[in-house]
C-alpha cells in the first residue's frame, strides 16, 4: 500500500541515480497506485518539431515547441500534458496539478481536444511497476518536491533540474551546482 499519492509532484533524479535513461531528469508523476506509477521526463527535449509529427497541435504547443522524451517506456505511444480552462471536470481529462492534466486524445489524435490552452507533447513515458517506485525512493534515487505553475512546460527545460534545486532550502540548494562529472571538478 502506498503511504499517499506522488500524482502532480517531481521527481528530481539525485545524482546517486545511476541510470542512463534519468540523469538529472525532472519527471511530472501523473499517475501513482498500488498498481505503480506513470510520469513523464519535463527536460528531455527532442529534435523533433510538434509541426512535424502532428501540425494541428502546434498553434498550441509551448515552447520549445518539440516532441520530449517523456522516459524510455514505449516511446511510440505519445501523452499530452496540457493546460486548461478552469474548472475543467469530464471524463475526457485526467487532471494532475493545478490547471494541468492529461486530455484523453480520443479516436483521432491528430485533432487536438476543445478547451486546452498550451500544450507539451512526450514520445515516451516513465513507468515503474507497484513498489518499484517506493524503493527507488527509499534507496536515495529520487527527490520529491512540488511542483512550482510553471515547471511543467517550462520554456527552459535544459535548466530545469538546477532551478528545481535552486529553490529549494538546506542541502536539496546545494545540488543546484554540482557537477556532471564530479571527477572533473
Amino acid at each position: 500500500m502506498i503511504a499517499s499519492s506522488l500524482r502532480g509532484r517531481l521527481l528530481v533524479a539525485s545524482p546517486a541515480l545511476r541510470d542512463g535513461n534519468f540523469d538529472r531528469t525532472v519527471v511530472l508523476v501523473v499517475e501513482h497506485t498500488e498498481q505503480g506509477a506513470l510520469g513523464v521526463v519535463l527536460n528531455r527535449p527532442s529534435a523533433t518539431g510538434v509541426a512535424d509529427v502532428l501540425p494541428r497541435w502546434a498553434p498550441l504547443a509551448a515552447e520549445p515547441d518539440v516532441v520530449f522524451v517523456g522516459g524510455p517506456v514505449s516511446p511510440g505511444a505519445v501523452i499530452c500534458l496540457a493546460e486548461t480552462v478552469p474548472g475543467r471536470s469530464d471524463s475526457d481529462w485526467t487532471p494532475v496539478v493545478g490547471q494541468l492534466g492529461v486530455p484523453e486524445l480520443g479516436e483521432d489524435p491528430q485533432a487536438p481536444p476543445e478547451g486546452l490552452s498550451r500544450v507539451r507533447l512526450f514520445a515516451g513515458y516513465s513507468g515503474w511497476a507497484a513498489g518499484q517506485l517506493e524503493g527507488e525512493l527509499e534507496a536515495g534515487g529520487w527527490y520529491v518536491i512540488d511542483a512550482s505553475p510553471h515547471d511543467p512546460l517550462s520554456d527552459q527545460p535544459d535548466d530545469l533540474w538546477s532551478d528545481v534545486l535552486r529553490r529549494q532550502d538546506g542541502p536539496l540548494r546545494r545540488l543546484a551546482s554540482f557537477p556532471r562529472d564530479p571527477s572533473t571538478n
